[in-house]
């Protein structure tokens, strides 16, 4: 199943260097990629880009700011994020002046790619944070988005089930940067965010490493990330305003967004529609991708 990599480019948005690829007919529709928290847009695989791609879409990935081969913003400092994950934990607000940025700020990064681009509009599909920051894009700039995917992301209310403490261990614990502890680190994180299932893809975890860990580790920005979803607060109350044709995918085994929070995605948004996969945990393995594919691309088409 692999593909190589498309030549990778930059762009200068919002102040911020994206790095980013795109597969597929350039006059094709464009469909835009927004990966989760810490994680360099390589974990939206060659070869699933590619079967979006013969779907019949324009497929662009990136690297969020504070990732990967983006900028990384070393003089924002490093947010106290105890202090930050307690304050969401007992449901207090927190200050979005108090952190480096938010949620909108990305959401405006990725519009500043698509100015770049020359791209009046695109479906957006983002997973886990990039889900939130998919989110945040319909909200705060309708016109942008043809359709909206939420993958495995919530609506940040916080009456919602946390995560399941294992996951919520492997977020909280420092990121190694030697070679070897970083991709030790990435497969155990791996194995529970899979909850169990698809244990061959377990082959896969270390070479994926093997990879990120080569285009670059920026741990403190993974903090001011998380940072970002934290302060970013719920977005449930204005998600009746999306007007974008909405889907939710979220899989029953999710470990770190419990399929409680795609699902309250997915009643937040007025005709939301929600595809739940079996087993799937907070990972998008191979066996997933087919009904993933088949999912955004039947999405695209059917909204126009």
């Amino acid at each position: 199943m692999h593909r190589d990599p498309p030549p990778t480019l930059f762009a200068s948005c919002n102040g911020m260097t994206l790095a980013y690829d795109s597969f597929g007919d350039p006059a094709a529709p464009p469909l835009v990629l927004i990966m989760g928290l810490g994680t360099q847009m390589i974990a939206w695989d060659e070869a699933f880009c590619g079967q979006l791609a013969a779907r019949g879409f324009r497929v662009i990935r990136f690297d969020n700011r504070d990732i990967g081969q983006s900028t990384h913003l070393a003089a924002a400092g490093l947010p106290d994020i105890g202090r930050l994950l307690g304050q969401a934990l007992a449901g207090l607000p927190i200050d979005a002046a108090s952190v480096p940025y938010t949620l909108a700020d990305m959401a405006q990064d990725t519009v500043a790619l698509l100015d770049a681009l020359g791209i009046d509009g695109a479906h957006v599909v983002g997973a886990s944070m990039g889900g939130a920051i998919a989110q945040e894009i319909a909200l705060r700039h309708p016109q942008r988005v043809r359709t909206l995917v939420s993958i495995m992301a919530t609506s940040g209310a916080p009456d919602l089930p946390p995560p399941r403490p294992e996951a919520l261990q492997v977020l909280m614990t420092p990121t190694p940067t030697d070679r070897a502890g970083y991709v030790a680190r990435h497969q155990q994180v791996m194995k529970v965010l899979r909850a169990g299932s698809d244990t061959h893809e377990e082959a896969l975890d270390a070479p994926r490493a093997e990879r990120a860990y080569a285009r670059g580790l920026n741990p403190a920005g993974y903090a001011r990330q998380l940072a970002a979803i934290l302060a970013s607060g719920s977005r449930r109350e204005r998600l009746a305003s999306v007007r974008a044709p909405t889907l939710v995918i979220h899989g029953d085994a999710d470990p770190l967004v419990p399929i409680e929070c795609g699902r309250d995605v997915a009643r937040s948004v007025p005709g939301a529609r929600m595809v739940t996969i079996p087993h799937m945990g907070h990972a998008l393995p191979q066996s997933t991708w087919a009904p993933i594919v088949d999912a955004i691309a039947g999405h695209a088409v059917q909204a126009g």
